[in-house]
């Protein structure tokens, strides 16, 4: 059973912050087993090759789906390192299937794979991620400091 991941507050993260009129504005579910799906197109704006998806958005994809994964667990995580696999072009205004899940956790890292594929399976991007556990309050600490500058 395939469950939203919704944000409790307003969100204007550029990846799924619905509050973000400029952004991808993804929609994740997670599945029993935390496993992340968002079924997605991208807009011509997200263009890098004519027709094609900027190697960079899809890169933001890839983390996008990954974070989801930590989120489906509770785990307030940020990215620590992130490999894509460009293997296909990504076309642009097709139905795509970004999916995520969770392969292993070693203290305060965990370790997640992507993959984006279009409406026929083809992969066209993979990316694997460590993300590094923090609390709530060093997170209050880098928003307190961002304020000040």
């Amino acid at each position: 059973m395939q469950i939203p991941l919704a944000h409790g507050a307003l969100n204007h993260c550029f990846g799924c912050g619905l509050e973000n009129r400029t952004g991808l504005r993804l929609k994740f579910f997670a599945d029993d087993d935390h496993n992340i799906t968002c079924h997605l197109r991208l807009a011509a704006r997200f263009a890098g090759p004519p027709g094609h998806a900027h190697g960079g958005i899809i890169a933001t994809l890839l983390d996008e789906a990954m974070s989801k994964s930590n989120r489906a667990r509770g785990i307030l995580a940020m990215t620590r390192h992130l490999e894509v696999d460009y293997l296909r072009p990504v076309p642009l205004n097709v139905p795509l299937t970004l999916t995520a899940l969770h392969t292993g956790t070693t203290g305060r890292r965990h370790h997640i794979e992507a993959r984006l594929a279009d409406a026929a399976g083809n992969i066209l991007a993979t990316g694997k991620a460590v993300f590094v556990t923090i609390t709530p309050d060093l997170l209050a600490k880098v928003k307190s400091r961002q304020a000040q500058q």
